[in-house]
């Protein structure tokens, strides 16, 4: 079976999805291709969405617990955890199915197989119903996307070592759990497993959690990863795995180890993800892969094959969703000739942890590494009437700012919602906005955004609700 389209689109998520939807929008005939039944990628089957959705119930769960203090006492929680699973499978479910609709109402062809270049123009799909079928294309778009890193010598073949997506089925709640890798992805899930009933232990190689966010906002998510962990090892390596009859025994190197040899019931390995740029004939194209392993593309995600253009995880980071749909939807305009580039000023990342982590634009830590000369206010959120009625002073917003033009460069959050707040960080910098239109904009009260103003008024000297001398 053999068919044309104009645009064939290689992988269905974020980026994939929201392309190819964008494409049949401005009228092009599309075609979509994924394993999947429906659209929706790592994101929505095995990434941002299921955890959130776990996340969500972790939530709960600390939150019944630290009722106690307010004079609200539940009993202990009983959790179901095939139920737990049905919920977070059901999320799932809906978000894909309506994803499903949505490329059917657009008139896109979804094929449910794996494509394989046979060259720059043409693809063999091996379907799912074990058919197959040539597809011709004028342009084509890559969303493959990415999938965990293992690392030599420790993803040892056992059902007890896990990695992010095994993790998220949550198929029990280990007595002790070891999570190797102190970035995003393990915080969330070490979050979800503790809230469950597991004693966790995480181990990072380096000197702090989260490598790449300024250490103030660290230092706040710090202190509470620790009180709802059972060991927080920082400098530490994990430098061989064995299985035995009791579980995996681990040995572990670093400075602050007293027992080097332990014995865990389950081990999670989450030391980052790599882009997926073997197995559909990329060397049948022109398409090159650079030094560090990413698909090169130019500004307009144009590879060096001028029918394919790419986006996503496979092209850099970050790797984020949001990040690959801006992407797609620029491959495409690119496509049909617009005159376009993806040169954000900001892309925002969030920790769902609790309290969340944001940050978008420039961080302080990159001034400094760059040498840019910045001027930085912080409100610290136990000067915020909301944070105080939540009972969650932990949180702190702080600007980075460019001193002589007052323009807003960066922005960063850790406090409750602070995922939900930095998209006007974002707005802000995108903008070429200055600290005065920040300090103008009237926020409602009370409410944790209203930090944001309280930030811009600390830069000047003249918050409400805290004092800073003013600036000289």
């Amino acid at each position: 079976m053999s068919t044309s389209t104009q645009l064939a689109v290689i992988g269905g998520g974020p980026g994939g999805y929201a392309a190819a939807f964008l494409a049949a929008d401005l009228g092009m005939q599309v075609t979509l291709i994924d394993m999947e039944k429906n659209p929706g990628g790592v994101c929505l089957y095995r990434g941002c969405i299921p955890s959130k959705a776990l996340l969500h119930v972790a939530k709960l769960i600390y939150e019944a617990d630290e009722a106690k203090k307010w004079g609200v006492e539940f009993g202990e929680p009983k959790i179901d955890i095939d139920k737990l699973r049905t919920f977070k499978n059901n999320v799932v479910s809906k978000l894909t199915g309506g994803l499903g609709q949505l490329s059917k109402q657009r008139k896109v062809n979804y094929i449910q197989g794996k494509a394989t270049f046979a060259d720059s123009t043409h693809l063999t799909v091996q379907k799912n119903d074990g058919t197959v079928e040539e597809v011709a294309f004028e342009k084509a778009i890559l969303a493959t996307g990415s999938v965990p890193v293992k690392v030599p010598g420790l993803s040892i073949d056992s059902p007890r070592v896990m990695d992010s997506t095994s993790a998220l089925e949550i198929n029990d709640v280990p007595k002790r759990l070891l999570v190797i890798g102190g970035g995003y992805i393990g915080l969330e899930l070490s979050t979800v497993y503790a809230a469950l009933g597991s004693k966790v232990t995480v181990v990072e190689m380096l000197s702090g959690l989260l490598p790449g966010a300024d250490r103030d906002l660290v230092a706040v998510l710090d202190k509470r990863v620790k009180s709802i962990m059972e060991n927080v090892f920082l400098e530490t390596k994990v430098v061989e795995l064995k299985e035995t009859a009791d579980g995996i025994q681990v040995k572990l190197e670093g400075k602050s180890i007293t027992q080097p040899e332990q014995t865990f019931d389950k081990v999670l390995i989450s030391v980052g993800r790599k882009p997926v740029t073997t197995g559909f004939g990329l060397e049948n194209t022109k398409v090159k892969v650079n030094e560090r392993g990413f698909v090169a593309v130019d500004k307009t995600l144009k590879t060096d094959d001028p029918y394919i253009y790419a986006i996503g995880d496979l092209v850099g980071n970050p790797m984020l969703a949001h990040k690959a749909a801006a992407e797609g939807k620029t491959a495409v305009e690119a496509i049909l000739g617009h005159k376009v580039a993806f040169e954000p000023n900001a892309i925002p990342a969030v920790v769902f942890t609790d309290p969340e982590l944001a940050w978008t634009g420039l961080t302080e830590t990159e001034a400094r590494e760059k040498n840019i000369k910045v001027e930085v206010a912080k409100f610290p959120w136990g000067a915020s009437g909301r944070a105080t009625t939540l009972d969650r002073n932990d949180g702190l917003t702080k600007l980075v700012i460019e001193p002589e033009t007052e323009r807003i460069l960066g922005v960063g959050i850790v406090g409750v919602g602070a995922g939900d707040m930095i998209a006007e960080g974002t707005l802000a910098i995108e903008m070429g906005a200055v600290v005065k239109d920040l300090e103008l904009t009237i926020h409602p009260h009370p409410t944790l955004s209203e930090t944001m103003m309280a930030a811009a008024e600390v830069f000047y000297g003249r918050a409400t609700d805290m004092y800073r001398p003013k600036r000289k």
